[in-house]
């Protein structure tokens, strides 16, 4: 699906994008490049100026869909030169030796980018765009969706009305936009937490650049948890762990210098020389939560629509929730160009084509940190892993491993989960025939020897 042309309405309507993030501040352009006047409101301080808070994790892993949405408001290059690529990832063991798994058998890469540049880069493409209005630290309090009102508050508590036009509920997680729309229909709502959490750490550069290899993502993969490390272009690696909240070995049953020591030693013993501060680093960290939510519809009549986490929220295990959306951007600004001046119709060909890629790469990415933190270090998962490799070089017309359609396409999500549950039962089909053929050769073989020999005549066999 191409994006939407950058041509303007006959008739420019009004949009206020509710929350100033990756996609928020991506269809703002996207829309006032159609010729339409838009608002983008954010809650929090402008990310550009010198005393912002880092807010959400440091790092992102950008690819083809991100990059699609990236080069149609036109920073795709910028973003590219600050990231660095990843073309597969560094599996780490227990004693310290390592395992690189290319992505795919072309070396494609994903790109690991600071969060805090790309969210300045399309902020500064927003704010230069005549069409666009940014207003930073005003909270949305209350939305009246008829209206098309919102009642907003500042840093002292004082509250004001805002009128707001059409209004793009891009704020997040626990979005005050779907709230609104959850009273006005019938609406269906759920949230799943994780029983994990994670904090995030920081591997320093060496005197000569990065301490382990930049173009990977690293994974300690051990069981019931696991630690990731994306290269930052600075030298320094964010390091990301997902523990489980409580039990043995938790974030609640480690909080003692000795304990994290112990449990840094036990399970990733070839970091703990390269992070000096690791104690004091581990002990300052916050702990995050990580949630999933599912809702529907997505829109109300021609008033509002959600885009992004207020829509579909994720956990980060396949690295598609920014690319998501953004890609969710690209879509709405092209349903809105396909069918105007119509914008409820719009709204709802968008969420009704997009609602079931959402859930499937919701379910995508919960089966992800099973086999990132379970399997990516078992022979079985590498012996598949490299079928699928072979499979896609040698027949990509054919086959295409399920990571790369999600990756590097554009695959629709619930294409791609169709398409690979039929080629993982083709794999393993072909695995379990090939096993019945060796057992058979072997089992003939066997009556060949000696031994076999005397079975066979205990048995009453011939010779």
């Amino acid at each position: 699906m191409k994006a939407a042309a950058a041509v303007n309405w006959r008739h420019p309507r009004r949009f206020t994008v509710v929350g100033g993030g990756l996609a928020g501040a991506a269809l703002a352009v996207l829309l006032a490049d159609q010729g339409h006047a838009v608002d983008l409101l954010e809650r929090r301080a402008d990310p550009r100026g010198r005393d912002a808070g880092e807010g959400r994790s440091i790092n992102l892993a950008l690819s083809t869909r991100g990059f699609a949405t990236l080069e149609a408001v036109g920073v795709a290059d910028n973003v590219r030169s600050a990231s660095v690529a990843m073309p597969g990832r560094m599996i780490h063991d227990v004693d310290g030796a390592t395992h690189f798994q290319p992505y795919s058998a072309d070396r494609q890469s994903i790109f690991s980018v600071e969060r805090r540049h790309l969210a300045t880069t399309l902020l500064d493409r927003a704010d230069a765009h005549p069409n666009v209005t940014l207003t930073f630290g005003r909270e949305v309090e209350a939305v009246d969706l008829d209206a098309s009102v919102l009642t907003l508050s500042d840093a002292t508590g004082a509250t004001s009305r805002f009128d707001a036009g059409i209004i793009v509920g891009a704020d997040g997680a626990w979005s005050a936009v779907r709230s609104a729309i959850a009273r006005r229909s019938r609406f269906d709502f759920s949230q799943h937490h994780l029983d994990h959490g994670y904090k995030e750490l920081t591997l320093p550069a060496g005197t000569d650049g990065h301490l382990i290899e930049p173009h990977a993502l690293h994974i300690w993969p051990r069981g019931d948890r696991m630690m990731i490390a994306l290269p930052n272009p600075d030298g320094t690696f964010t390091v990301t762990l997902f523990w489980p909240f409580e039990g043995p070995g938790s974030f609640a049953a480690v909080s003692e210098p000795d304990q994290i020591r112990d449990v840094f030693a036990s399970t990733s013993p070839d970091l703990v020389p390269l992070i000096d501060d690791l104690v004091p680093q581990y002990l300052d960290a916050p702990i995050g939560s990580l949630v999933t939510i599912r809702c529907r519809p997505w829109w109300y009549r021609d008033k509002a629509v959600l885009i992004g986490d207020a829509a579909h929220a994720i956990v980060p295990f396949y690295g598609q929730g920014a690319n998501a959306a953004l890609e969710d951007a690209l879509l709405l600004a092209w349903h809105l160009q396909r069918v105007r001046p119509n914008i409820g119709e719009a709204f709802a060909c968008f969420s009704t084509a997009r609602k079931p890629d959402a859930d499937a790469l919701a379910e995508l990415t919960l089966d992800n940190f099973v086999e990132m933190r379970d399997h990516v270090a078992s022979p079985l998962f590498r012996a598949r892993h490299g079928i699928e490799q072979a499979l896609g070089q040698r027949a990509p017309g054919l086959f295409r491993p399920l990571y790369s359609m999600v990756t590097f396409s554009r695959t629709p999500y619930a294409l791609a989960r169709r398409r690979a549950r039929a080629q993982r039962l083709m794999i393993d089909t072909g695995l379990a025939t090939a096993v019945g053929a060796v057992a058979a050769v072997a089992g003939r073989l066997a009556w060949k020897t000696p031994a076999g020999r005397r079975r066979r005549s205990e048995a009453g066999h011939p010779r």
